[in-house]
């Protein structure tokens, strides 16, 4: 098992996961319901917020393996909320507010934590990443900040992703440090390697004889105030922000190689219907 698949299985308490998914949506609906599957079968508590569209992806993945998801929300084993919904609810005239995302979401928190036979809490939400999409950067941390300020109160685990593309312009220092500063790890966008070996391998093409020492560079330039970084996305992050002249090349060359080892969610959506 490797150390993120740990992460997710484990769940420690007042971990705050974060996961970009626009590469590949499938290992999106794989994790989260990885990490709902382990969570039930641990005897969590589990507060799901996620969009219509992905619920039914998580549902319908998590009912073929053979958990009864009917009967953890009935029981009270499993919340789950419209991300959008729960947005709403935790809004003043159009505006994040602390005192509306506590009685919206906190409650819930405690709700489902403070019951007697839970061992523990683990919560996934889209809010972040919804308010991302739609361009709302700063609400979408300001929105960390009032997770994060819940983590600090109460022992849970937290799981958030966004529809960022890590081959794309917008996965670069400037856009992403405050985000990265919200979480404790980021989850790779990648399965076994194979986004690491499709970037090692445009570097090698693109940068030649030049590569060796650039690769001591990136090593060397690890940046222990964010959240713990799988290898790949470390290095995309520092040729964005120190090779921008070969940067779109080396990530285009990438992009071509990388291959998800798993077809899309809507591709096992379809194989599962």
């Amino acid at each position: 098992m490797s150390t993120w698949d740990k992460l997710l299985q484990e769940a420690k308490p007042r971990g705050h996961l974060v996961q970009l998914y626009k590469s590949d949506e499938y290992l999106l609906t794989k994790n989260v319901s990885d990490y709902i599957r382990d969570g039930l079968n641990r005897g969590d508590g589990l507060l799901v917020i996620a969009t219509g569209e992905h619920s039914q992806e998580f549902a319908r993945r998590l009912q073929g393996e053979g958990t009864d998801m009917e009967a953890a929300v009935s029981d009270g084993r499993l919340v789950a909320l419209d991300a959008h919904e729960a947005l709403e609810q935790s809004m003043v005239s159009g505006r994040l507010d602390w005192g509306r995302f506590d009685r919206a979401i906190g409650s819930l928190v405690r709700q489902v934590a403070g019951r007697p036979d839970r061992t523990g809490l683990r919560a996934y939400s889209e809010m972040v990443g919804v308010l991302w999409n739609a361009g709302h950067y700063s609400a979408a941390i300001r929105l960390e900040r009032f997770w994060n300020k819940l983590l600090a109160s109460h022992a849970f685990n937290l799981f958030c992703a966004y529809p960022i593309d890590v081959f794309g312009k917008e996965f670069r220092i400037a856009a992403l440090d405050a985000l990265l500063r919200a979480h404790t790890h980021l989850l790779p966008s990648g399965t076994n390697g194979n986004l690491e070996t499709a970037i090692n391998r445009a570097m090698d093409e693109v940068l030649g004889p030049r590569v060796g020492d650039l690769r001591l560079l990136i090593k060397a330039n690890y940046r222990p105030s964010w959240a713990v970084l799988p290898k790949a996305e470390a290095i995309v992050l520092w040729l964005r922000n120190n090779l921008p002249e070969d940067a779109d090349q080396i990530l285009s060359r990438a992009f071509q190689y990388y291959r998800p080892l798993h077809p899309p969610a809507a591709a096992f959506a379809k194989q599962q219907g």
